[in-house]
């Protein structure tokens, strides 16, 4: 018979490691990378507050987008720091709840993206009750100001379904009673652009309200953005599907490291 070769009872060595190297190393880099992404955007989102006056902030703080950016940089510095100091020091604890967030995280990615499929009216609904929140705030936050005027020139489109939803707004306001110099107005980032104009015209969107939407077609974008938005949403869907399989496939790897 052939004889047993006899195992060593005694204990593994101090550097032997039921972890993968590579595995482990490439975590913590890729962890290492997003925890200074994080504290990136906590800093940015508190300088941002804190450079706005107090009632502004209170006024809109559901809308704020450095609320948001400290809400997103604060998880995302929390999950990254499970996963870079537990894939360092072989943390079992660390590392299981870096997967269960991580897991969780993917849930509610995928079961935002089948919600806003299944019930587009609903998804509708919401982001034009977002969009005319933001217009109500408008003159009120910077930040706010910005990203609407962003997304407005981006889009070619102005206000939520129309460019009368400035009305909605207490200085674009189109009411007799309105003492406002806005009044019936529109935002500079809803005119047409000309390329070859130097200096921009901030007063452009003066009294379009007033007119018609053939008059004012030659002025300044008279579509909403929601349209707009979900036209691009659809042109884009491959796209849209390929940046959350990209993001998502980390994910899912990294709950099984």
């Amino acid at each position: 018979m052939a004889r047993r070769v006899a195992v060593p009872a005694g204990p593994l060595g101090d550097d032997f490691s039921f972890v993968s190297p590579v595995a482990k190393y490439v975590l913590f880099f890729f962890n290492l990378l997003f925890w200074v992404i994080s504290m990136v955007m906590v800093a940015v989102g508190v300088y941002a507050r804190l450079l706005k006056h107090a009632e502004a902030a209170m006024a809109c703080l559901a809308v704020d987008p450095a609320i948001l950016l400290i809400m997103v940089g604060v998880l995302t510095f929390l999950i990254t720091f499970c996963g870079c100091v537990g894939s360092l020091r072989e943390n079992i604890c660390l590392l299981q709840l870096f997967s269960v967030c991580l897991t969780i995280i993917f849930l509610l990615q995928l079961a935002a993206g089948v919600l806003g499929f299944v019930f587009s009216d609903e998804a509708r609904g919401k982001v034009s009750e977002i969009i005319n929140g933001a217009i109500v705030h408008y003159r009120d936050d910077l930040d706010l100001q910005n990203l609407i005027d962003f997304g407005q020139k981006e889009f070619s489109c102005c206000g939520g379904v129309s460019y009368k939803d400035w009305s909605q707004n207490m200085y674009f306001n189109c009411t007799a009673t309105n003492p406002s110099r806005e009044r019936c107005s529109v935002p500079f980032s809803c005119c047409l652009r000309d390329p070859d104009q130097a200096v921009i015209n901030t007063m452009c969107g003066h009294g379009m309200q007033a007119r018609g939407y053939l008059e004012a077609s030659a002025f300044i974008h008279t579509n909403g953005c929601i349209d707009k938005l979900v036209n691009w949403t659809h042109s884009n869907l491959f796209l849209l599907g390929g940046i959350t399989l990209g993001l998502a496939l980390p994910q899912v790897r990294g709950t099984r490291l």
